[in-house]
């Protein structure tokens, strides 16, 4: 399996959507935990970054530096 590629200010796809019915998360914060928030309801999740790397589906627009 291939290892994602994805970084800071990031918006990117999981494979459940939220509950809101959005689909299109945003990457606020990166470290040992990977914090995220939904672009429709504006709520956030923290999750450990091994969990998220398995939950991500794709990257749909990379920020750039």
């Amino acid at each position: 399996m291939e290892a994602k590629e994805f970084g800071l200010h990031d918006v990117v796809e999981m494979k459940k959507a939220h509950p809101c019915g959005v689909n299109r998360w945003k990457i606020i914060r990166m470290g040992m935990d990977v914090r995220i928030k939904c672009e429709g309801c504006s709520h956030s999740v923290m999750l450990p970054r091994r969990e998220f790397a398995r939950k991500i589906k794709k990257v749909l627009v990379k920020h750039e530096e």
